[in-house]
């Protein structure tokens, strides 16, 4: 989906106090980043920003880092979390643009990243050329491994069966464990539950919105996840 140009984004992004568009330069140093330190998440694929303010705001006692490649979206969640604060300067998150593909470029073991949040990411097809540009495939598990604590988790929110279907795969091959699976998260119940302008359009048009977290095990992923393919009799809660 193409993005409409905002001309007021990028001079808002550059005078924000909390953006960076230059994020390799606190690769290995993020928690230095922030006046305080604290448990470290990042948010990948942020778009507008409507749940990651309430998320920012709710969580005082964690910094985030919200990721996206768009100026354009990235100036939506400027503005959301300015909201959210009533014009306040929040001292708990940092704006970052980047590709999340290479998100190793950013991210070193060092930066122990307690939890990783991805929701509603762009689904793709299951063509391998296509399927491995999810941010839950394990090409990006792989990377995302490298900076996770030991323990540390990612929240996988998405409205799509397959993608959902294909990830459980993803992610019990990449060294994780589910600590949490639903296929109707309003309707289980689980909290806390940030809701973005997209969850809220399918959520008003019946489909079930699909989370689950996912603890990394400590150790070595077993396959290369360069050369794997996943295949449909793969799929399902294994």
């Amino acid at each position: 989906m193409h993005m409409r140009t905002k001309s007021w984004a990028r001079p808002e992004l550059a005078a924000c106090p909390y953006f960076t568009n230059e994020p390799e330069k606190f690769r290995g140093q993020w928690a230095s980043a922030f006046p305080v330190r604290r448990p470290l998440w990042l948010e990948l694929g942020c778009g507008k920003g409507v749940a990651t303010a309430k998320m920012v705001r709710d969580c005082p006692d964690i910094n985030f880092i919200v990721v996206d490649i768009s100026p354009d979206v990235l100036g939506d969640c400027r503005r959301n979390i300015e909201k959210a604060f009533d014009g306040a300067v929040p001292d708990n998150v940092l704006i970052a643009r980047f590709d999340i593909s290479t998100i190793s470029r950013f991210f070193a073991p060092e930066d122990e990243v307690e939890a990783i949040v991805i929701s509603f990411c762009n689904p793709w097809s299951m063509r391998p050329k296509h399927a491995k540009r999810r941010l839950t495939h394990p090409r990006q598990l792989e990377q995302y491994r490298a900076f996770l604590k030991d323990g540390g988790t990612v929240r996988f929110k998405t409205d799509d069966d397959g993608l959902f279907d294909d990830s459980l795969v993803y992610f019990r091959l990449s060294g994780f464990t589910a600590d949490l699976i639903t296929r109707d998260l309003h309707r289980d119940g689980y909290t806390p539950n940030w809701v973005s302008e997209h969850e809220q359009k399918y959520t008003e048009l019946g489909v079930p919105i699909k989370f689950g977290i996912f603890r990394k095990v400590p150790g070595e992923m077993s396959f290369d996840p360069t050369r794997w393919r996943l295949t449909p009799g793969m799929r399902g809660d294994q």
